[in-house]
């Protein structure tokens, strides 16, 4: 049996940190976690890291409010669930994105997004 704990505990902090110096305002912080070959699994999203930084960089999320609501990690992967609010404001979105880490690079992408509906239309809240 192999324990995964580091595994677990060194993808956790890379991609935490990273998401965290990403919503500061660290437009450069992909280039360093990304690995060159990034696969991306989101439709309309494309794969490599020069690739991906460029699409994303001309996205809301790029200068919109993240708040970090949870974090789950085991082994290689981790997933982020957090609040984006574009820079305009207004309701946003909820974001799940899962990140599979090799070594010290970032080496896969996945993300589930939903709009934030009216409080009424979810009484127990998106997060």
């Amino acid at each position: 049996m192999t324990d995964t704990s580091n595994t677990t505990s060194s993808a956790k902090k890379l991609v935490v940190s990273a998401f965290a110096e990403f919503a500061r305002g660290n437009t450069d912080i992909p280039r360093s976690v990304l690995a060159p070959h990034l696969i991306e699994h989101s439709p309309g999203n494309p794969s490599g890291r020069d690739a991906f930084i460029k699409h994303i960089l001309n996205q809301p999320v790029a200068d919109a409010s993240l708040d970090l609501k949870r974090v789950i990690a085991d082994g290689d992967l981790v997933a982020l669930h957090y609040h984006l609010v574009p820079n305009g404001g207004g309701r946003g979105q909820a974001v799940v994105d899962i990140w599979r880490v090799e070594g010290d690079q970032i080496v896969e992408h996945w993300d589930v997004v939903q709009d934030v509906p009216k409080p009424s239309e979810t009484p127990h809240g998106m997060f």
